[in-house]
């Protein structure tokens, strides 16, 4: 995935997230909601992330060694959008399994700040950011920086 402006989005299809009354940027936060909307913050503009999104029939055990974590409680009516904002849509209409209503939401995320150091330190090193060197140590940190996103429907 592609953060744009440092950030991607999981709203119901139905919802524009541009519109009035939608989430504050989740400046330094993980995430910032709204009733349908739930923005991811990332520390990335110009690195891929990687998402993994889980839906479960119920609450799942805690996942293990993750740097930061994040709750959030959505109202979705029974489809889940993935949107990148100008780097397009991730996943379109994603229908669940637990169809319309309250949904518990649970953001881990890990590598954040280490990936903003080590493209740092790619910057220092290579002045030309055309350059085929640069751009193969680019691809390396493609992906470090991760996601899980665990939802289930409120009982």
């Amino acid at each position: 995935m592609t953060p744009d402006r440092r950030m991607f989005r999981l709203h119901d299809p139905w919802v524009d997230p541009d519109e009035m009354g939608s989430p504050l940027a989740p400046v330094g936060a993980l995430v910032s909601s709204t009733r349908e909307q739930l923005w991811v913050g990332s520390l990335q503009e110009d690195i891929d992330v990687r998402l993994v999104l889980e839906e479960w029939d119920g609450q799942p055990l805690l996942p293990e060694a993750w740097d930061e974590e994040a709750k959030a409680r959505l109202y979705l009516r029974g489809m889940l959008t993935v949107d990148m904002c100008s780097a397009g849509t991730a996943v379109s209409r994603l229908r669940l399994s637990g169809g319309v209503g309250d949904y518990e939401v649970r953001v881990y995320a890990r590598y954040r700040e280490a990936v903003v150091q080590m493209y740092a330190d790619l910057l220092s090193q290579h002045r030309d950011r055309l350059s085929d060197d640069f751009q193969r140590e680019k691809r390396k940190l493609e992906g470090v920086e991760r996601y899980l996103i665990q939802l289930w429907r409120d009982s």
